[in-house]
């Protein structure tokens, strides 16, 4: 973690404003804009990126996929230019945590994929980057979106020891085990051989 310079009210302040940017359901909002069945019924049932792909819409799928990681990244910069390093960090980990348990949804939300890459690129870019070419190069392999987020989510820990950016590796460990608890089913069918790749109904 960063030197905390910032007040407790600051920092709660950041807490519950990255918490809100985070839980916007963009999935949900992207799905019912475009007259697409709810992907809360479908596949796994998730508002995640992934799961709007099941509706059978690339468009909304990738739209998802850029908004999910657009909201984790502004959470994070405007924490920092407002508030400093310690803000971004705070504001990083509940945006995290909006976009995987947002209140206005039962706190029944996505995955958090694209949200941790957003968080990652607006917290270091390079460590953002390397993670985004991990998760891309482990689904291209596998074309499992399980295999790619949990690899990627895996060797962020790695990437950021070896950019030296020490302060962050403390959040991003918090996260990377949120987002394997949030991937336990998926972890279930991976060992039983059962997971299904991109494009196949699970």
């Amino acid at each position: 973690m960063p030197v905390l310079d910032s007040t407790t009210i600051v920092l709660l302040l950041w807490a519950v404003l990255g918490y809100l940017c985070g839980s916007v359901p963009f999935g949900l909002i992207i799905t019912r804009a475009m007259g697409l069945v709810d992907p809360r019924t479908i596949g796994s049932g998730n508002i995640g990126a992934t799961n709007v792909l099941r509706t059978g819409s690339k468009a909304a799928g990738a739209a998802t996929l850029i908004l999910d990681a657009v909201k984790g990244a502004v959470a994070v910069v405007a924490a920092r230019l407002a508030a400093g390093e310690d803000a971004a960090q705070v504001a990083a980990l509940l945006a995290f945590i909006g976009h995987c348990y947002p209140v206005w949804l039962r706190f029944r939300g996505g995955k958090g994929v694209a949200t941790f890459l957003g968080v990652l690129l607006g917290l270091v870019w390079p460590v953002g980057l390397l993670t985004c070419a991990t998760w891309i190069a482990a689904v291209v392999m596998t074309r499992v979106s399980s295999v790619g987020a949990l690899t990627a989510a895996a060797v962020s820990t790695i990437w950021m020891f070896l950019i030296a950016q020490f302060d962050t590796v403390l959040v991003g460990i918090v996260m990377t085990l949120l987002l394997y608890w949030r991937h336990r089913q998926n972890l279930a069918r991976l060992r039983a051989g059962t997971e299904p790749k991109i494009g196949q109904k699970p």
